[in-house]
Protein backbone atom coordinates (compact mmCIF):
# COMPACT_ATOMS: atom_id res chain seq x y z
CA UNK A 1 0.00 0.00 0.00
CA UNK A 2 2.94 2.32 0.61
CA UNK A 3 4.07 1.98 -3.00
CA UNK A 4 1.97 4.93 -4.16
CA UNK A 5 3.46 7.26 -1.59
CA UNK A 6 7.03 6.06 -2.21
CA UNK A 7 6.69 6.43 -5.97
CA UNK A 8 5.37 10.00 -5.97
CA UNK A 9 6.46 11.57 -2.69
CA UNK A 10 5.10 11.44 0.85
CA UNK A 11 1.29 11.51 0.85
CA UNK A 12 0.84 13.23 -2.54
CA UNK A 13 -2.95 13.08 -2.18
CA UNK A 14 -3.05 14.86 1.18
CA UNK A 15 -6.13 17.06 1.31
CA UNK A 16 -7.66 15.60 -1.86
CA UNK A 17 -11.11 13.99 -1.89
CA UNK A 18 -11.41 11.06 -4.29
CA UNK A 19 -14.67 9.31 -5.18
CA UNK A 20 -14.43 5.54 -5.67
CA UNK A 21 -17.33 4.09 -7.65
CA UNK A 22 -16.17 0.47 -7.65
CA UNK A 23 -18.36 -2.25 -6.12
CA UNK A 24 -17.90 -2.21 -2.36
CA UNK A 25 -16.82 -5.85 -2.24
CA UNK A 26 -13.92 -5.07 -4.58
CA UNK A 27 -12.96 -1.57 -3.53
CA UNK A 28 -10.92 -2.21 -0.38
CA UNK A 29 -7.50 -2.43 -2.02
CA UNK A 30 -8.07 0.66 -4.15
CA UNK A 31 -9.30 2.63 -1.13
CA UNK A 32 -6.28 1.58 0.90
CA UNK A 33 -3.87 2.61 -1.85
CA UNK A 34 -5.46 6.03 -2.15
CA UNK A 35 -5.62 6.55 1.60
CA UNK A 36 -1.99 5.53 2.01
CA UNK A 37 -1.16 8.44 -0.32
CA UNK A 38 -3.15 10.81 1.89
CA UNK A 39 -6.51 10.94 0.11
CA UNK A 40 -9.85 11.31 1.76
CA UNK A 41 -11.89 8.60 0.00
CA UNK A 42 -15.61 8.89 -0.52
CA UNK A 43 -16.95 5.45 -1.39
CA UNK A 44 -19.91 5.62 -3.76
CA UNK A 45 -20.35 2.14 -5.22
CA UNK A 46 -22.57 2.25 -8.28
CA UNK A 47 -22.71 -1.49 -8.90
CA UNK A 48 -23.04 -4.65 -6.88
CA UNK A 49 -21.85 -8.04 -8.09
CA UNK A 50 -24.50 -10.75 -7.94
CA UNK A 51 -24.94 -14.35 -9.10
CA UNK A 52 -26.52 -14.80 -12.53
CA UNK A 53 -30.26 -15.33 -12.76
CA UNK A 54 -29.52 -19.03 -13.33
CA UNK A 55 -26.44 -21.13 -12.58
CA UNK A 56 -27.48 -23.74 -15.14
CA UNK A 57 -25.35 -22.60 -18.12
CA UNK A 58 -22.20 -22.32 -16.00
CA UNK A 59 -22.89 -25.60 -14.23
CA UNK A 60 -23.35 -27.38 -17.55
CA UNK A 61 -20.04 -26.04 -18.79
CA UNK A 62 -18.21 -27.07 -15.62
CA UNK A 63 -19.70 -30.55 -15.79
CA UNK A 64 -18.09 -31.14 -19.20
CA UNK A 65 -14.81 -29.28 -18.73
CA UNK A 66 -12.91 -32.10 -20.41
CA UNK A 67 -14.66 -31.25 -23.69
CA UNK A 68 -13.05 -27.78 -23.84
CA UNK A 69 -9.57 -27.01 -25.12
CA UNK A 70 -9.59 -23.51 -23.56
CA UNK A 71 -11.07 -21.75 -20.55
CA UNK A 72 -10.82 -17.95 -20.68
CA UNK A 73 -11.34 -15.66 -17.70
CA UNK A 74 -11.95 -11.94 -18.19
CA UNK A 75 -12.21 -10.84 -14.54
CA UNK A 76 -11.47 -11.74 -10.95
CA UNK A 77 -15.25 -11.90 -10.45
CA UNK A 78 -15.45 -14.72 -12.98
CA UNK A 79 -12.79 -16.65 -11.10
CA UNK A 80 -14.62 -16.17 -7.79
CA UNK A 81 -17.94 -17.35 -9.19
CA UNK A 82 -16.43 -20.38 -10.90
CA UNK A 83 -14.78 -21.25 -7.58
CA UNK A 84 -18.18 -21.00 -5.92
CA UNK A 85 -19.81 -23.35 -8.41
CA UNK A 86 -16.98 -25.86 -8.48
CA UNK A 87 -17.33 -26.18 -4.73
CA UNK A 88 -21.11 -26.48 -4.92
CA UNK A 89 -20.83 -29.32 -7.43
CA UNK A 90 -18.03 -31.15 -5.69
CA UNK A 91 -15.55 -30.43 -8.46
CA UNK A 92 -11.92 -29.38 -8.13
CA UNK A 93 -9.90 -26.66 -9.82
CA UNK A 94 -7.64 -29.41 -11.13
CA UNK A 95 -10.19 -29.98 -13.88
CA UNK A 96 -9.73 -26.37 -15.03
CA UNK A 97 -5.94 -26.59 -14.67
CA UNK A 98 -5.85 -29.43 -17.18
CA UNK A 99 -7.29 -27.11 -19.84
CA UNK A 100 -5.38 -24.34 -21.61
CA UNK A 101 -6.22 -21.19 -19.63
CA UNK A 102 -6.08 -17.53 -20.62
CA UNK A 103 -6.68 -14.46 -18.46
CA UNK A 104 -7.41 -10.84 -19.38
CA UNK A 105 -4.80 -9.43 -16.99
CA UNK A 106 -2.44 -10.08 -14.08
CA UNK A 107 -5.03 -9.67 -11.32
CA UNK A 108 -7.16 -12.37 -12.91
CA UNK A 109 -4.09 -14.55 -13.46
CA UNK A 110 -3.12 -14.11 -9.79
CA UNK A 111 -6.62 -15.14 -8.70
CA UNK A 112 -6.31 -18.30 -10.78
CA UNK A 113 -2.82 -19.01 -9.41
CA UNK A 114 -4.32 -19.05 -5.91
CA UNK A 115 -6.29 -22.11 -7.06
CA UNK A 116 -3.25 -23.80 -8.56
CA UNK A 117 -4.12 -22.90 -12.16
CA UNK A 118 -1.22 -21.95 -14.43
CA UNK A 119 -2.28 -19.32 -16.94
CA UNK A 120 -0.75 -19.75 -20.37
CA UNK A 121 -1.84 -16.48 -21.95
CA UNK A 122 -1.99 -12.97 -20.46
CA UNK A 123 -1.89 -10.06 -22.93
CA UNK A 124 0.44 -7.10 -22.45
CA UNK A 125 -2.54 -4.77 -22.77
CA UNK A 126 -5.38 -5.87 -20.52
CA UNK A 127 -8.33 -5.66 -22.90
CA UNK A 128 -10.24 -8.06 -25.14
CA UNK A 129 -8.60 -6.93 -28.36
CA UNK A 130 -5.10 -7.64 -27.04
CA UNK A 131 -6.19 -11.01 -25.66
CA UNK A 132 -7.51 -11.98 -29.08
CA UNK A 133 -4.18 -11.11 -30.69
CA UNK A 134 -2.33 -13.33 -28.22
CA UNK A 135 -4.77 -16.17 -28.84
CA UNK A 136 -4.82 -15.81 -32.62
CA UNK A 137 -1.85 -18.17 -33.31
CA UNK A 138 -2.88 -20.57 -30.54
CA UNK A 139 -6.60 -21.22 -31.05
CA UNK A 140 -7.27 -23.76 -33.80
CA UNK A 141 -10.47 -24.08 -35.83
CA UNK A 142 -12.85 -26.35 -33.96
CA UNK A 143 -11.35 -25.62 -30.53
CA UNK A 144 -14.03 -25.44 -27.87
CA UNK A 145 -13.74 -22.44 -25.55
CA UNK A 146 -15.50 -21.99 -22.21
CA UNK A 147 -15.94 -18.30 -21.43
CA UNK A 148 -17.46 -17.65 -17.97
CA UNK A 149 -18.00 -13.93 -17.54
CA UNK A 150 -20.47 -11.13 -16.79
CA UNK A 151 -23.99 -11.54 -18.11
CA UNK A 152 -23.80 -8.33 -20.15
CA UNK A 153 -20.43 -7.33 -21.56
CA UNK A 154 -18.64 -6.42 -24.77
CA UNK A 155 -18.89 -9.09 -27.47
CA UNK A 156 -15.47 -8.45 -29.06
CA UNK A 157 -13.94 -11.58 -27.59
CA UNK A 158 -16.75 -13.89 -28.67
CA UNK A 159 -16.93 -12.44 -32.19
CA UNK A 160 -13.19 -12.66 -32.80
CA UNK A 161 -12.84 -16.15 -31.35
CA UNK A 162 -15.60 -17.36 -33.63
CA UNK A 163 -13.78 -15.78 -36.59
CA UNK A 164 -10.82 -17.96 -35.66
CA UNK A 165 -13.09 -20.98 -35.99
CA UNK A 166 -13.51 -21.60 -32.27
CA UNK A 167 -16.73 -22.92 -30.79
CA UNK A 168 -17.45 -20.56 -27.91
CA UNK A 169 -19.61 -21.42 -24.93
CA UNK A 170 -20.24 -18.01 -23.36
CA UNK A 171 -21.88 -18.56 -19.97
CA UNK A 172 -22.98 -15.95 -17.42
CA UNK A 173 -20.99 -16.37 -14.22
CA UNK A 174 -22.25 -13.19 -12.55
CA UNK A 175 -24.19 -10.02 -13.22
CA UNK A 176 -23.93 -6.42 -12.06
CA UNK A 177 -26.81 -4.45 -10.62
CA UNK A 178 -27.00 -0.69 -10.32
CA UNK A 179 -27.11 0.85 -6.85
CA UNK A 180 -27.58 4.50 -6.02
CA UNK A 181 -27.17 4.63 -2.26
CA UNK A 182 -25.78 7.94 -1.05
CA UNK A 183 -26.49 9.94 -4.19
CA UNK A 184 -27.75 12.84 -2.06
CA UNK A 185 -24.45 12.97 -0.19
CA UNK A 186 -22.57 12.95 -3.49
CA UNK A 187 -24.70 15.69 -4.98
CA UNK A 188 -24.08 17.90 -1.95
CA UNK A 189 -20.33 17.26 -2.13
CA UNK A 190 -20.19 18.20 -5.83
CA UNK A 191 -22.28 21.32 -5.22
CA UNK A 192 -19.91 22.33 -2.42
CA UNK A 193 -16.91 21.81 -4.75
CA UNK A 194 -15.53 19.31 -2.24
CA UNK A 195 -14.65 16.61 -4.79
CA UNK A 196 -11.24 16.56 -6.47
CA UNK A 197 -11.57 13.40 -8.56
CA UNK A 198 -13.97 10.64 -9.58
CA UNK A 199 -12.58 7.22 -10.45
CA UNK A 200 -14.03 4.65 -12.82
CA UNK A 201 -12.85 1.04 -13.05
CA UNK A 202 -15.30 -0.29 -15.65
CA UNK A 203 -17.85 0.93 -18.16
CA UNK A 204 -20.67 -0.14 -15.86
CA UNK A 205 -19.37 2.09 -13.05
CA UNK A 206 -19.33 5.01 -15.50
CA UNK A 207 -22.84 4.44 -16.80
CA UNK A 208 -24.42 3.89 -13.43
CA UNK A 209 -22.64 6.86 -11.86
CA UNK A 210 -23.21 9.29 -14.72
CA UNK A 211 -26.90 8.49 -14.96
CA UNK A 212 -27.39 9.57 -11.36
CA UNK A 213 -26.79 13.15 -12.50
CA UNK A 214 -28.20 15.44 -15.17
CA UNK A 215 -26.24 16.63 -18.19
CA UNK A 216 -26.08 20.06 -16.60
CA UNK A 217 -24.67 18.70 -13.37
CA UNK A 218 -21.98 16.75 -15.22
CA UNK A 219 -21.09 19.79 -17.32
CA UNK A 220 -20.62 21.83 -14.16
CA UNK A 221 -17.79 19.52 -13.09
CA UNK A 222 -15.62 20.33 -16.09
CA UNK A 223 -12.34 21.95 -15.21
CA UNK A 224 -12.67 21.31 -11.49
CA UNK A 225 -13.28 17.56 -11.08
CA UNK A 226 -10.61 15.20 -12.36
CA UNK A 227 -11.85 12.06 -14.10
CA UNK A 228 -9.67 8.97 -13.71
CA UNK A 229 -10.40 5.89 -15.83
CA UNK A 230 -8.67 2.53 -15.56
CA UNK A 231 -8.35 2.01 -19.32
CA UNK A 232 -9.44 3.12 -22.80
CA UNK A 233 -12.74 1.23 -22.89
CA UNK A 234 -13.81 2.82 -19.60
CA UNK A 235 -12.56 6.22 -20.82
CA UNK A 236 -14.59 5.88 -24.02
CA UNK A 237 -17.74 5.21 -22.02
CA UNK A 238 -17.01 8.22 -19.82
CA UNK A 239 -16.66 10.38 -22.93
CA UNK A 240 -20.14 9.32 -24.03
CA UNK A 241 -21.43 11.14 -20.95
CA UNK A 242 -19.31 14.22 -21.52
CA UNK A 243 -16.72 13.16 -18.94
CA UNK A 244 -13.30 13.54 -20.53
CA UNK A 245 -10.67 11.37 -18.85
CA UNK A 246 -7.76 13.28 -17.30
CA UNK A 247 -5.93 10.32 -15.78
CA UNK A 248 -5.42 6.88 -17.29
CA UNK A 249 -2.54 4.56 -16.41
CA UNK A 250 -0.47 2.80 -19.05
CA UNK A 251 -1.16 -0.50 -17.27
CA UNK A 252 -4.84 -1.11 -16.69
CA UNK A 253 -4.71 -2.25 -13.07
CA UNK A 254 -5.91 -0.86 -9.76
CA UNK A 255 -2.39 -0.22 -8.35
CA UNK A 256 -1.38 1.52 -11.58
CA UNK A 257 -4.52 3.68 -11.47
CA UNK A 258 -3.79 4.70 -7.87
CA UNK A 259 -0.21 5.61 -8.80
CA UNK A 260 -1.36 7.60 -11.82
CA UNK A 261 -3.80 9.60 -9.70
CA UNK A 262 -1.11 10.37 -7.14
CA UNK A 263 1.34 11.38 -9.85
CA UNK A 264 -1.25 13.61 -11.51
CA UNK A 265 -2.00 15.54 -8.34
CA UNK A 266 1.67 16.14 -7.59
CA UNK A 267 1.69 18.22 -10.78
CA UNK A 268 -1.67 19.98 -10.37
CA UNK A 269 -1.83 23.02 -8.09
CA UNK A 270 -4.68 23.21 -5.63
CA UNK A 271 -7.36 25.69 -6.66
CA UNK A 272 -7.06 28.95 -4.77
CA UNK A 273 -9.56 29.46 -2.01
CA UNK A 274 -9.77 25.77 -1.09
CA UNK A 275 -8.37 24.61 2.16
CA UNK A 276 -6.81 21.16 2.33
CA UNK A 277 -9.01 18.67 4.09
CA UNK A 278 -7.70 16.07 6.42
CA UNK A 279 -7.88 12.47 5.33
CA UNK A 280 -10.65 10.62 7.13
Amino acid sequence: MARVARATGARPLEGRTIVVTRAAAQAQRFVQLLESAGARVMQAPTIVIEPPSSWEPLDQGLDVLESFQWVIFTSVNGVAMVDRRLGARGLAWAAVARRRVAAIGPATADALAEHGVRVQVVPDEYRAEALVERLRPLVAPGDRVLLPRAKETRDVLVVELKRLGAIVAEVPAYQTRRVDDGVGRLREAFAARAIDAVTFTSSSTVRNFAELFSDGERRSWRGRVTVASIGPITAATAAEYGLATDVMPSEYTIPALARAIADYFTRVPRPSGRRPRRSE
